[in-house]
């Protein structure tokens, strides 16, 4: 019983004190007093990157979107301007958080917060990477704004980090292009898909999915050339074994050496008739 009703006493307080807290902040949230929210928006704010509260970075947010405009030209300005950026960043506000990072960067561009401030209006672009399959406009800003800080900071505190961003990002790209051609040859517009194929080749050298689109090139053009007419099919047979020879030149062992040589025999024979 004692300790069922010392529980119970624990509750009431801890209600009680939450209350209180959550009345002071609304005083201070209504208060006309910008200093008495100036050191509370600090002190939310450190609270909140120590205990990784999102609670607390939304309590700190509203006061510093309140007091933010007032301080700018003044001493105080700087660090509230970087504070409110990285509130917004921390809650996952990315579209919020670029555009405040970027007006630091233009406001306090001797400020030492000015590198952090450029990696991170860049990773919020990251962050806003869609799907590979969607529209990429971030995707390509992310990239930039990432290139920028490397070239700006090469041996930056934040620069292995970027680089890994900036990889990841591209191989979305890759992939979105890749699998654009791909998506040709399985819809059976195979010049289409040598199109984009040869453009794929192109454009990503060093692509983890450059095997595949020498491969599907390769079968985009031989079943063109198998479903023409006898008057067309000469020629692309022999445009099919020309990318058989490409692809056989970087993998000579590749993983699609045994579709390739069946698919070859067929051709040898074929050109035999003409």
């Amino acid at each position: 019983m004692f300790l069922r009703n010392m529980k119970k006493a624990i509750l009431v307080i801890g209600v009680l004190m939450l209350t209180i807290s959550c009345s002071e902040y609304q005083k201070v949230v209504k208060s006309d007093e910008t200093a008495v929210k100036y050191t509370t928006a600090e002190r939310l704010y450190n609270e909140a990157l120590e205990e990784d509260s999102n609670k607390k970075f939304r309590k700190a947010l509203r006061l510093l979107e309140q007091i933010e405009p007032e301080f700018r030209g003044k001493p105080q300005g700087q660090r509230l301007s970087f504070l409110l950026a990285n509130t917004y960043y921390e809650l996952g506000d990315y579209y919020l958080s670029s555009f405040q990072f970027e007006r630091f960067a233009q406001l306090y561009p001797k400020s030492d917060k000015l590198e952090e401030a450029a990696f991170k209006e860049a990773a919020s672009y990251y962050y806003r990477s869609p799907k590979f399959n969607l529209d990429q406009k971030d995707t390509h800003k992310a990239i930039e704004e990432l290139q920028v800080y490397l070239n700006t900071y090469p041996e930056g505190e934040f620069s292995e980090r970027a680089n890994d961003m900036a990889t990841e990002l591209r191989i979305k790209l890759e992939k979105k292009a890749y699998e654009i051609a791909k998506q040709y040859h399985l819809t059976q517009y195979y010049k289409a898909a040598i199109a984009s194929f040869n453009n794929f080749i192109s454009d990503y050298p060093g692509s983890p999915f450059r095997e595949a689109a020498y491969y599907y090139r390769f079968d985009s053009a031989y079943q063109l050339a198998i479903n023409s007419y006898r008057v067309l099919m000469e020629e692309r047979l022999k445009e099919a074994k020309e990318f058989y020879k490409s692809y056989k030149k970087y993998y000579p062992e590749g993983e699609y050496i045994p579709q390739l040589e069946s698919s070859l025999t067929d051709i040898e024979t074929r050109l035999q008739n003409f």
